[in-house]
């Protein structure tokens, strides 16, 4: 599970090949014991939950790096290597 960008406690990856179990283009979230799916580039939660805080950042990095998640996306769902991307300041 590559890696692609973490800040404040947060760790965000994205599988290779992972469009079975939710079909949409999705990031996946790490917080403590939280974990949450979150699609893109919406933003939107597919699963799970994190602290209101805490998704609040998630949601405004999305949207900051949309762009990027989706080109990572198309990588990834070709069993490519992804990018990392910038962490929220």
């Amino acid at each position: 599970m590559p890696v692609i960008s973490s800040f404040y406690g947060l760790i965000i990856y994205m599988y290779y090949l992972d469009n079975k179990q939710h079909k949409f283009p999705h990031i996946h979230v790490k917080y403590q014991q939280y974990e949450a799916v979150y699609k893109i580039p919406e933003g939107d939660i597919l699963d799970g939950n994190l602290p209101a805080g805490k998704a609040k950042l998630v949601a405004a990095w999305i949207e900051l790096h949309k762009e990027e998640l989706m080109a990572d996306w198309e990588l990834a769902s070709n069993g490519q290597n992804i990018f990392t991307i910038e962490p929220l300041k």
